[in-house]
């Protein structure tokens, strides 16, 4: 098993949320793999120096990058679900089945992850 940041993970360790904390690093003792999208990453950042916290969970994961073609899967996963979210759509495609992912955006990730034909856990955050 892994488990998948959504930004909503990232937000909630930024506000200090302690079952989100918790969470994180049972997860990180375990050596469960945790993995986000760099769109994720793109969509949270803004300042390291202010966003102590994020940065150190952010080296504790892996980023995976837009790769060869992620921009044209994405595009067709958003039209298929009549979505406009391209860092939710790049998430969804970095989910694998029975991933479980740490996401403030259950209904929008579902359905994404639905067109895929991907069966993961969601829990929100």
């Amino acid at each position: 098993m892994r488990v998948i940041l959504d930004a909503g993970a990232f937000v909630a360790v930024e506000k200090r949320d302690r079952r989100v904390g918790a969470m994180l690093r049972i997860l990180q003792q375990r050596r469960v793999p945790l993995r986000t999208s760099a769109a994720v990453v793109a969509h949270v950042w803004r300042d390291g120096r202010k966003q102590v916290d994020l940065a150190r969970l952010i080296d504790g994961v892996a980023v995976v990058p837009l790769g060869p073609g992620d921009d044209r899967r994405t595009g067709e996963l958003l039209g298929r679900t009549r979505s406009s979210d391209v860092v939710d759509a790049h998430l969804a495609l970095c989910v694998e089945a029975d991933d479980l992912v740490l996401t403030s955006d259950e209904d929008d990730l579902d359905r994404l992850l639905s067109a895929r034909g991907i069966q993961a856990t969601l829990v929100a955050c």
